[in-house]
């Protein structure tokens, strides 16, 4: 605890800004803000949440700052649904819900932690501490096939093969996703640059291709089945295989939106179709309002084996509840 009477030079500034100044090199603005945010700051025995908060002469300020937690990841037992291992590598059936690796606000409980704890120190170290033998990964609310390497070799030889997208090799990756409407034709594909959101910088967007960080993005899809109305300019909703020729974060999500076929149940991309749901027939309405989040599923992955050469195929079922979700649009949106 970290205790600071105000003077007079303080009168009329920002919280934050004067107590990096009181602190400095300690702690950093940002730092100092992001306690203010935790309720880690009180003025004359009030928690202060606000950085802007303006300060006046004679004030007591009490700033708790928490003891570094070590930032190596450890081992946790979370069940893994295991669909093939052995020396090196494991591929696995992510479930939706499950973070891959540690970062803000997921420090604990992700697959890298089950991972630790189901393979020990066999996991490849290329990646860090924090991402130990993750090659590639799927969004927290992705469900479906990954691979991780168990040996430094393994993870050079797979993260070749996810860099060049299956090109020139073997690499072979597909994805199901529910999307809203149906695209215009069977086959397609959208080759759009990404890069971030100017409105939200957590999300990804659609850019100019000469923006500094435009990066390549392609997907290509096919509609494997429509529901409710048979011609596209009706459908409700369809069932879509994306297969990616690029890797790009959010790519499928962010594509389908911008052709107009945002993934059900996608609240970041899709979220101007969250009131379509009033206009459903029961029980689809409800199925569709609990299911809060994105329709997408990696059902296929493919690659060499990195000791053996043998081109390794793997599949994973569609989910119970995105199965369900199916279910409901098959039987209720005629």
């Amino acid at each position: 605890m970290k205790e600071l009477i105000t003077d007079s030079e303080a009168a009329g500034k920002r919280l934050d800004a004067w107590l990096s100044a009181q602190l400095a090199p300690d702690l950093s603005r940002n730092r100092i803000q992001s306690l203010i945010g935790e309720g880690q700051v009180s003025i004359d025995g009030k928690i202060i949440r606000e950085a802007k908060h303006k300060l006046r002469e004679g004030a007591s300020i009490a700033i708790a700052v928490p003891e570094p937690e070590d930032a190596t990841p450890k081992g946790e037992e979370i069940a893994l649904d295991i669909l093939y291992e052995d020396s090196d590598l494991i591929v696995i059936n992510k479930p939706a819900g499950l973070v891959v690796h540690p970062g803000n606000g997921n420090w604990s409980g992700t697959l890298v932690n089950a991972l630790i704890h189901h393979c020990g120190d066999t996991l490849s170290g290329i990646g860090g501490v924090k991402r130990p033998g993750i090659v590639h990964r799927l969004d927290k609310e992705t469900s479906g096939v990954m691979v991780v390497a168990k040996n430094d070799l393994a993870h050079r030889h797979l993260s070749a093969q996810f860099a060049d997208h299956g090109r020139t090799g073997d690499l072979e990756r597909a994805y199901l996703a529910i999307v809203w409407g149906t695209p215009d034709r069977k086959t397609g594909t959208v080759d759009a640059p990404l890069g971030r959101s100017h409105r939200d910088r957590t999300k990804q967007a659609v850019v100019h291709e000469e923006r500094d960080d435009a990066r390549h993005a392609v997907t290509h899809f096919e509609v494997m089945e429509k529901f409710g109305a048979k011609d596209d300019a009706t459908a409700l909703a369809a069932l879509i295989e994306c297969r990616l020729e690029t890797g790009r974060t959010h790519q499928i999500r962010v594509h389908m939106a911008h052709i107009g076929h945002p993934l059900v149940g996608d609240l970041d991309y899709g979220s101007a179709y969250k009131t379509k749901a009033n206009k459903l027939a029961e029980p689809l309405q409800g199925i569709v309002k609990s299911f809060t989040r994105q329709a997408l599923h990696a059902q296929l992955l493919a690659f060499e084996h990195p000791s053996t050469g043998e081109v390794m195929h793997f599949e994973a079922p569609v989910p119970a509840d995105m199965a369900e979700l199916l279910d409901a649009f098959r039987t209720t949106a005629l």
